[in-house]
């Protein structure tokens, strides 16, 4: 009985041992299991966005508590084994919930710089074995897709470059967007598109809101700089920022930044001596408004080359529209003019279509230059004569500029003039007899 009664008394302490052990196991199994999960994973995050690592473990932990109820069923003590597999379920469903939103994550990156996931992987890690500039271009794409960057990295300035157009539709601009894009590309850079809308945002927003970005440079293609009468608070306040900035055609003096140009007297020159040449006499200029720098360049080399022979009235101003060239370009028909010297492809487009709505031939009696060489100008009927921009040399050239500044080095506030081409089309011809 003495035995009997000891051996009862040790299987009770057994089986007491046996459920202390059964109840204490899962807490120890699912802190452990669930703490070294939530540090990988935050490794392979590299400290991205907490909150969305958050809701993905909250929706497996949710849905490993809705398992547990169902395979949690009371029991006999010797299938203590059950109660283990609650919490179980609940780090398994948080582990499947976390991984697929890292693999995503991942993914996504991989796609955007065309890389592999594992490529991605190692550079979130700061790991080598990864090219500077693939290193760059996962860095840059992270930006762009809104995902914070790892912690060992965000001491670094975004790889984020601000390209800042004043419209998209003249095709001159997505020309020089697609361009500058692609160098700042190959550089490991990433373009942030800002185009101007008409009562939408203003380039000075754009300007805050690249700043906030931090981004490591602003490439302007045409904007509030190349006019005299606009407000110019925001170019400054990127200059007192020390951000690298480069500026593509003529600005306003003063505002310190290094810039490149087609040069619009060359520019001029061409158009006029060849209207010249067809022999025409009365040669007229459609331009910008009166504050845009580049076409007071084309005016002051206009007058020069015609020698005190350009008078005010066969000098219009527009808007860059072809209703404004329409419009600019019939007052100069009714002055006699015959040959048309106009600072914009659009501007062109429009004196054409001035001339016909008033019976007029081109170009059998009114010829038309344009400027730019912009998109499909060869397409139109006529097919126009226009004085090209170097837009691929003068795009690659800006780029050259900001990356130095970027890199630190010391670049000199200074315009890189480019020479542009006459490409005589079909717009222009010799100028009609008496």
């Amino acid at each position: 009985m003495g035995e009997s009664r000891r051996s009862g008394t040790g299987a009770s302490l057994a089986h007491l041992t046996n459920q202390a052990i059964l109840q204490t196991l899962p807490r120890t199994v699912n802190t452990g299991v669930g703490a070294a999960f939530i540090l990988t994973a935050l490794a392979v995050l590299g400290g991205e966005a907490l909150g969305d690592f958050a809701l993905a473990l909250l929706v497996g932990l949710v849905v490993g508590t809705y398992s547990s109820i169902f395979t949690a069923a009371p029991m006999a003590p010797r299938t203590g084994g059950t109660h283990l597999l609650a919490p179980f379920t609940q780090v398994i469903c948080a582990s499947c919930a976390i991984l697929a939103f890292m693999t995503r994550r991942l993914a996504e990156v991989a796609k955007k710089v065309g890389v592999s996931e594992a490529t991605v992987s190692r550079v979130l890690n700061n790991k080598p074995g990864v090219s500077q500039a693939t290193r760059q271009a996962v860095l840059s794409a992270l930006d762009v897709l809104g995902y914070e960057r790892p912690t060992q990295l965000r001491g670094e300035r975004a790889r984020l470059v601000g390209l800042v157009l004043p419209e998209l539709q003249n095709p001159i601009f997505p020309a020089f967007a697609e361009v500058i894009g692609g160098a700042l590309a190959q550089l490991g850079l990433t373009p942030v598109l800002c185009t101007q809308t008409k009562g939408g945002v203003s380039e000075a927003d754009y300007v805050t809101l690249l700043l906030q970005q931090q981004v490591s440079g602003v490439v302007f293609a045409g904007g509030l700089y190349a006019q005299a009468d606009a407000p110019h608070d925001h170019y400054r306040l990127l200059a007192d920022r020390n951000i690298p900035v480069v500026l593509v055609n003529a600005a306003i003096e003063h505002l310190g930044f290094p810039g490149v140009s087609c040069d619009d007297a060359v520019a001029v020159e061409q158009a006029w001596r060849h209207l010249a040449s067809l022999g025409h006499e009365r040669i007229g200029l459609v331009l910008g408004p009166g504050d845009h720098v580049p076409s007071a360049r084309k005016l002051a080399a206009a007058r020069a080359i015609a020698g005190g022979e350009l008078p005010d009235e066969f000098v219009a101003r527009a808007m860059f529209s072809i209703e404004g060239g329409h419009a600019a370009t019939a007052k100069l028909i009714d002055r006699g003019v015959t040959g048309f010297v106009c600072a914009s492809d659009p501007l062109a487009l429009g004196a054409v279509r001035a001339a016909r709505r008033k019976g007029l031939d081109v170009p059998s009696q009114i010829s038309v230059v344009g400027y730019d060489d912009s998109a499909l100008m060869n397409c139109t009927e006529p097919p126009l004569t226009t004085v090209r921009q170097p837009i691929e040399s003068m795009g690659k050239a800006a780029v050259e500029l900001l990356n130095a500044r970027i890199g630190g080095s010391a670049v000199a506030a200074d315009e890189l003039l480019f020479e542009p081409e006459l490409v005589v089309r079909g717009s222009t011809a010799q100028a009609p007899r008496p």
